[in-house]
């Protein structure tokens, strides 16, 4: 509202109003965004904890929502991930996989921990194939 030039008080009176009819209610906000982000984005834990704080949510608030996270949940989405990007690298030696799929799950936001026990699972499946060109 300053940048629309609004009077302070006037400001802080409609500010006042929107939360008591639950205009603004941030614990909401996150709610909705840490459901959004781990379901449909595929992203961890530690991506939407900074995109809480870009947006400027109390961090109590943050670690309250993001305590309710699932980690099984968390796991399954990253798993699904890993599966859905190692289709495409078929072409690729296991070492230089494992590189481009650790990078893109921990840019995603999961913890090493995750990203160790899926990458595991992906590339210890027997039905993932890759190639054995500098093997």
């Amino acid at each position: 509202m300053a940048r629309r030039n609004v009077p302070a008080d006037i400001a802080d009176e409609l500010l006042s109003r929107f939360v008591e009819v639950g205009l603004i209610d941030d614990a909401a906000f996150a709610a909705t965004l840490v459901r959004s982000r781990s379901e449909f984005s595929h992203r961890g834990r530690a991506r939407i904890r900074q995109e809480l704080r870009e947006k400027g949510v109390d961090r109590e608030v943050a670690e309250e929502v993001l305590a309710e996270l699932d980690p099984a949940d968390e796991r399954a989405a990253a798993l699904e991930l890993a599966y859905r990007k190692v289709r495409s690298m078929a072409s690729l030696e296991r070492q230089v996989a494992y590189r481009r799929l650790a990078g893109m799950l921990a840019r995603r936001g999961y913890g090493p921990g995750t990203v160790s026990s899926v990458l595991a699972e992906v590339l210890g499946d027997p039905a993932v194939e890759f190639s054995t060109a500098g093997q």
